[in-house]
């Protein structure tokens, strides 16, 4: 039987494996939503791939709004595929710390209070 810290170890290190082989897998076409804004804007057929200027064009799509993302396509401006594996990696950690945290903190809550 495996103990919770050997669980906790091999979710840990499978999670940092395949977030970072999904960087190196990652497609550069358009996703769904942006395929379809390509579509209604005219720069893309509905069943051919993106042309290798393709770009949405927010403010011509009907009630669109203006948002510019702080990661615009997961990646930083001028940064490699490594960059991008060493922002997921720090990503998954960041998110770990936060939710062990959290945990920490409800178990700390619920002691507390039952006494």
């Amino acid at each position: 039987m495996i103990s919770n810290r050997q669980f906790l170890i091999g979710g840990i290190a499978l999670a940092l494996v395949i977030g970072v082989a999904a960087v190196f897998f990652a497609s550069a076409d358009p996703d769904g939503l942006d395929s379809t804004a390509l579509i209604v804007q005219g720069q893309k057929d509905l069943t051919g791939p993106a042309g290798p200027g393709a770009e949405v064009d927010e403010a011509s799509l009907p009630g669109s709004f203006e948002y510019n993302a702080p990661f615009a396509d997961y990646t930083l401006e001028g940064g490699s595929r490594l960059t991008d594996a060493g922002l997921m990696v720090a990503g998954i950690l960041a998110a770990l710390v936060l939710v062990l945290a959290l945990g920490k903190g409800l178990k700390a809550y619920r002691q507390t209070r039952s006494s």
